[in-house]
């Protein structure tokens, strides 16, 4: 079965181009030019990945990408005009996986789809590959709990609703505890791609992780960061 892709942008030239582009990749495409219309059909049945421009009629991109994470856990990648780095910073933080800005290349957008999806399947379904007879696959620090073969996490018993991106990111951390992991290998290891200088995507993602694991700001339990290093879990 087609993988589908919602694509939502009100400019029809951007929405028209991304359909053919995603359609030659062999995706089922869902197009709509408004932002109400398009939450509509999410309701009715979730995509697989979800392109929001952030500027839209009905409800922006921003609103949407909120509302999807209150119930479902599919990549989501937004676009923008913009280019400061706040309104990036607003759409991680509202649980955006990606964001793309204008103009673009489609191949790069393409290119950042299909690594999406791959991640999205290796952290939402367990026992698809086989592991190393070595390999620890649940931590239970403090009271935090993270398995690796039930995607689940939990603190002091209540389940954690966290997205890939974010339980990709607290895993590598607790496989790493005890470690300091800079920015550049964190990004590098669960985006896989190169990290570049003033990419602020990581603490937009750790910030959000710190909200779900209801983290004080200056006093973190779990998450801890070493100025001008890193991050790390400890032991």
């Amino acid at each position: 079965m087609k993988e589908t892709i919602l694509v939502v942008d009100d400019e029809k030239a951007i929405a028209d181009l991304l359909q053919v582009y995603l359609e030659n990749e062999g995706f089922a495409v869902r197009k709509f030019y408004d932002g109400l219309e398009a939450m509509e059909c999410i309701e009715e049945e979730p995509p697989d990945l979800a392109i929001l421009d952030v500027m839209l009629p009905g409800m922006d991109g921003f609103k949407i990408c909120q509302k999807i994470r209150e119930s479902y856990f599919f990549p989501v990648i937004m676009l923008t005009a913009k280019v400061e780095d706040m309104d990036k910073i607003t759409g991680l933080t509202l649980g955006a996986d990606d964001y793309i800005t204008k103009p673009f290349n489609p191949l790069e957008v393409m290119a950042r789809v299909k690594t999406q999806l791959r991640r999205y399947k290796k952290y939402n379904h367990s026992g698809e590959e086989d592991s190393p007879a070595q390999e620890e696959n649940r931590y239970d620090i403090r009271g935090l709990v993270i398995d690796k073969d039930m995607h689940t996490c939990t603190l002091y018993g209540k389940a954690l609703s966290l997205t890939p991106i974010e339980f990709a990111i607290l895993w590598y951390l607790c496989d790493n505890k005890g470690r300091v992991v800079s920015s550049e290998e964190l990004f590098e290891a669960v985006w896989g791609e190169k990290y570049l200088d003033n990419n602020n995507t990581v603490m937009a993602h750790i910030g959000r992780l710190r909200e779900k694991l209801q983290e004080p700001a200056r006093k973190p339990k779990f998450v801890k960061t070493v100025w001008g290093v890193g991050y790390k879990v400890e032991e």
